[in-house]
């Protein structure tokens, strides 16, 4: 029993290790396919062709196997905000490959999301509300968790089958609303499969309907990461890779956030200061990769600021 305590006590940090590498992995895949993409490009062939786009291709697996042992080991909670350490990293990696400046207000943005992420680790939740599979299907059924699936699929399928195909390349909140709603399907399985894949290949009475449960959330789970994949790499072609990456983290962290919420009912066990304070990380991080990101373009020069001054005064 001690030995059975030590291990679910060390869990969580275990979850925040794998996810913080998981994180770096998947912040140079944006980098490496984008690099692809421009090489690809310039020969005119096509980015399948590409052997840096296939390098940022399999870290992105390595990436997304991380993720999945992130979420068996530690809150989704948890998890899913500190994948913004991935922007700081990628950023720097984008200077080198890419040729793009990390300026002033991007070192500035690397502070914040380190920042964030450390208050995030300090006041999230370090238990689980559900540890079985019978608990989980429980929760899946649940009327309020179905209607906002409902929700999402509906909206999947209009963005889908009526927006994307005409107004996809033209606007950038088109592809992330797609690959955003998809985070609701995706991290609920992958969660979900690490709670069930134990039970479903035992010998117990009820380990069939817990392989049927199994199957079904790795269906799901394939389907959705094949649906991102594809459109994650239309939004890389038509759109630029850091202002893409920055909003598509807000967006799809924050689809995740209220979809774990309302399924696996992890706030329950945090209180108003822990609350507050993730709240505050969670903005601190989003800042951060916004200024990373979206204002790379800025230049901001004190000498030029100070001389402007001198001559209004």
């Amino acid at each position: 029993m001690k030995m059975e305590a030590e291990i679910e006590s060390n869990m969580p940090l275990l979850g925040i290790s794998v996810a913080v590498f998981s994180s770096l992995l998947n912040g140079s895949t944006f980098v490496l396919q984008k690099k692809g993409i421009l090489r690809a490009r310039s020969k005119g062939a096509s980015y399948l062709t590409d052997l840096i786009w296939w390098t940022g291709t399999i870290t992105m697996a390595f990436g997304q196997i991380g993720n999945f042992l992130a979420y068996t080991a530690a809150p989704a909670v948890l998890v899913t905000p500190l994948g913004a350490l991935g922007i700081p990293f990628g950023s720097v990696l984008a200077s080198y490959l890419l040729n793009e400046k990390l300026n002033f207000l991007g070192k500035l943005g690397c502070l914040l999301s380190c920042v964030g992420s450390i208050i995030l680790i300090i006041h999230s939740p370090k238990s689980e509300n559900i540890s079985s599979g019978v608990e989980l299907e429980e929760k899946l059924t649940n009327p309020v968790f179905l209607s906002y699936l409902t929700v999402v699929l509906f909206l999947l399928i209009f963005l889908l089958f009526w927006i994307a195909p005409v107004h996809g390349n033209k606007n950038i909140m088109v592809y992330i609303g797609i690959c955003s709603l998809l985070g609701s399907f995706t991290v609920p399985c992958t969660k979900g499969i690490g709670l069930v894949a134990q039970d479903a290949f035992t010998s117990n009475p009820s380990s069939s309907r817990d392989t049927y449960l199994f199957v079904t959330l790795v269906a799901i789970l394939g389907c959705s990461i094949l649906i991102q994949f594809r459109y994650i790499n239309k939004a890389l072609e038509s759109f630029d890779s850091c202002v893409f990456s920055a909003i598509y983290y807000v967006t799809f962290t924050t689809f995740v956030l209220l979809a774990t919420a309302i399924l696996f009912q992890e706030w329950n066990k945090v209180g108003a200061v822990d609350f507050l304070a993730m709240v505050c990380g969670f903005i601190t991080v989003s800042a951060g990769v916004v200024l990373i990101q979206v204002f790379k373009e800025f230049h901001f020069n004190l000498r030029e600021l100070n001389k402007m001054t001198e001559k209004t005064e």
